[in-house]
């Protein structure tokens, strides 16, 4: 069942007791400055000034067939109702202070310290936020805001790309002052925001908010390695300014997929990036995670040869380890870590293959077989990396790369939706065929198969078993 927050509301203020509660967070917020709904879940935060327990175990009960209740915080005392289609939920926190007014001075920024009485009446403002929504301006909503929850170092970055507001200085003097404190902050924690950060059509200021804050050095170290990293001739930038190149042509693309492939291609690619893949995010989430960190060991694979040139042997399959290693630092499933390091990991294969035009369907074969299940991310990010790499010979060099990428999107994309084709001989027959043993060399007897029937060399289960016989033949 799909529900908007207005239909919520009335869902709250019809179960649960309209005295000593307040709505607060992110709803006010977003309902006072006259912002559109965002996409994804309706999320309520409630206050509660008695029982949360009772009352969100209220709200459960009215709430549709299949919602759930469950205890949030032990430390706070919070508790959560959700929907059976996760499309909204409703935290119900207990008062944290003696006061109303405390509980407000105690959090983040003033523009979320917004309270509206659940039975109606005029906002609870004590420090000033609907000013500064009107103004624009993130303010902390007191001294000790940094210091009390150092999230809120990132947590400030994440409001000011979403919401495309200016910080109060003295209010980012108090974040540079506590990002050290982010190291006791758990790692999901920390990876939600960067998550929020990464899914902003801003998302390049946001890394460079986190680097003027001092988060970066906390959370992303070794983003922060690249910076100073001289690259090829071919490049323009430090490998730290290529890779926020990268990202921004990654959103450039997510944003308008046809500028880069036309209408039909660009809906099929359009389609692809909006499935979901992990963690909340969709595959565009997953390219955005893949453009920050597929140069991310460039610092320790950067060599300088006897002729002068100079190169990163080996930097994509390290990297493909070290992405997996900072995902899993930020608590990040193993879907989104085995997503994001395959990406690293194979990043450069299509520039390869630009030097072998025009492309043999053997070629295309072992591309689409050895990038799956990422042969389209991958290609995209192939594309976005190429367009942030303006050195030497550039225009020429784009141009190949952006023609090899559509002709090999093209088929990437149909392989995705339909998978190779059907095997022509089951394992078991071909064994019995030839007198084999089930082991090594019947898998590759049958991967040579597969491979000739793509390319159109073999149709039929005859054809097959001959190529495999005359493999063995050469093999003696």
């Amino acid at each position: 069942m799909s529900i908007k927050e207005p239909e919520l509301l009335e869902l709250v203020r019809g179960a649960a007791p309209t005295d000593g509660i307040w709505i607060v967070g992110g709803s006010v917020r977003d309902r006072l400055a006259g912002a559109q709904p965002r996409g994804g879940a309706v999320d309520l935060d409630l206050i509660i000034d008695g029982d949360s327990e009772a009352v969100a175990r209220a709200l459960r009960a009215a709430a549709p067939a299949g919602a759930a209740v469950f205890a949030l915080s032990e430390q706070f005392g919070a508790w959560r109702v959700h929907g059976a289609d996760g499309e909204w939920q409703i935290d119900c926190t207990p008062l944290q202070g003696a006061t109303l007014e405390a509980d407000l001075r105690a959090r983040d920024l003033t523009i979320n310290a917004i309270a509206e009485p659940l039975a109606g009446g005029e906002m609870i403002d004590p420090t000033g936020g609907i000013d500064d929504l009107q103004r624009g301006l993130l303010r902390m909503a007191g001294a000790q805001a940094f210091a009390a929850d150092p999230l809120r170092c990132v947590r400030l970055a994440r409001f000011a790309v979403q919401l495309g507001f200016e910080i109060e200085p003295e209010t980012l003097a108090a974040a540079q002052s506590q990002p050290g404190g982010l190291r006791e902050v758990a790692g999901e924690r920390i990876f939600t925001e960067l998550n929020l950060i990464l899914a902003s059509s801003e998302a390049v200021g946001g890394i460079r908010l986190l680097d003027e804050i001092g988060a970066s050095a906390v959370v992303l170290p070794e983003l922060l390695e690249l910076q100073g990293v001289e690259q090829t001739a071919y490049h323009h930038l430090d490998a730290y300014e290529h890779t926020l190149e990268v990202l921004q042509f990654a959103i450039d693309l997510e944003n308008d997929p046809a500028a880069l492939f036309g209408d039909v291609d660009g809906a099929a690619v359009a389609a692809v990036l909006a499935e979901p893949l992990a963690d909340g995010l969709s595959r565009g989430g997953g390219l955005r995670w893949g453009a920050l960190l597929h140069d991310i060991a460039k610092p320790q694979t950067r060599a300088q040869f006897d002729d002068g040139r100079i190169g990163f042997p080996g930097h994509a399959a390290e990297g493909a380890e070290q992405s997996r290693e900072i995902l899993g630092r930020l608590k990040a499933s193993e879907k989104l870590r085995a997503h994001v390091s395959k990406l690293t990991l194979e990043h450069l294969r299509l520039g390869f293959l630009v030097h072998e035009q025009p492309l043999t369907a053997e070629a295309l074969y072992l591309y689409l077989t050895s990038c799956q299940p990422v042969e389209v991310d991958v290609t995209l990010l192939s594309l976005v990396d190429r367009l942030a790499t303006r050195g030497r010979k550039a225009e020429q060099a784009i141009t190949a790369h952006q023609q090899l990428a559509l002709e090999v999107l093209t088929e990437a994309l149909r392989w995705r939706a339909d998978g190779p084709p059907e095997p022509l001989i089951r394992g078991d027959l071909l064994a019995s065929e030839l007198g084999i043993e089930h082991g090594p060399l019947l898998g590759s007897l049958l991967e040579a198969i597969a491979e000739a029937q793509y390319c159109g060399t073999v149709s039929d289960q005859a054809a097959a078993v001959e190529l495999a016989r005359a493999l063995i033949s050469a093999d003696s």
